[in-house]
């Protein structure tokens, strides 16, 4: 497959402080990829600058050849960490705001996972649990027809017994042949179903892999997450 996904010497600073050093990184389409890291390493800064929401950098960054814009918002799918959407939407609400903004999306699907979710349609987003706001907005992101689906920690507000059910959800939702870019800090629940994994710390790539070449030789990815980043743990 060809590239989905190309970063040339990728660079991004906040006043002094620099997030991205000068990294380069390419995968094709087809995978799912673990974006992984410890807090301030530039993950979720390099997840805005993928799907457009960051235009102050240097570098090249193209998701299938364009540089990040218009022409990439309409292939690219992105679940924000934070929840984005208004208190007063219910989920019906919702549902309907993405079915005009974006041709991709699939309103009869959302209704049917709504339900699937146990989602009541008109409750209000303000009256529901975080754990239910990140199950409202991963169906909305998986509802939508992209070639690229960039999921920042899709996990993290959900209790332990739920995680299966939101990976399952994942695997399940996403066209074949699309490409799949998690960031996640639970490495044990979702290393089971990456194919590439990228590991930045200090603002650098520190690993490019396939994960069968870290398995072959009998680790698993959190192993060598703990390896990586054993002198190198950087809180925000």
């Amino acid at each position: 497959m060809s590239e989905i996904i190309s970063v040339n010497n990728l660079s991004k600073s906040y006043g002094s402080h620099q997030v991205l050093k000068n990294i380069s990184f390419s995968f094709e389409g087809g995978q799912i990829i673990g974006l992984l890291g410890p807090n301030g390493s530039g993950k979720t800064s390099l997840l805005k600058i993928l799907t457009g929401l960051i235009h102050d950098y240097s570098g090249e960054v193209l998701i299938e050849g364009d540089a990040p814009g218009v022409v990439t918002k309409a292939k690219v799918a992105y679940l924000p960490e934070k929840t984005y959407l208004a208190d007063w939407m219910r989920c019906k609400d919702a549902i309907e705001f993405m079915a005009d903004f974006y041709k991709d999306f699939n309103k009869e699907k959302a209704y049917k996972m709504l339900d699937v979710f146990q989602l009541p349609p008109k409750q209000k987003i303000k009256t529901m649990s975080k754990g239910m706001q990140e199950k409202l907005q991963l169906l909305l992101v998986m509802c939508r027809n992209a070639k690229l689906y960039v999921l920042d920690e899709p996990l993290g507000g959900v209790d332990p017994a739920a995680r299966a059910f939101i990976l399952d959800t994942i695997m399940k939702n996403h066209p074949e042949g699309s490409t799949i870019l998690i960031s996640t800090h639970l490495i044990y629940d979702v290393e089971k179903i990456f194919n590439s994994v990228l590991m930045i710390g200090r603002g650098q790539v520190l690993v490019k892999a396939k994960v069968e070449d870290i398995t072959a030789s009998g680790r698993t990815i959190e192993d060598l997450f703990k390896e990586v980043f054993a002198n190198a743990w950087q809180v925000d």
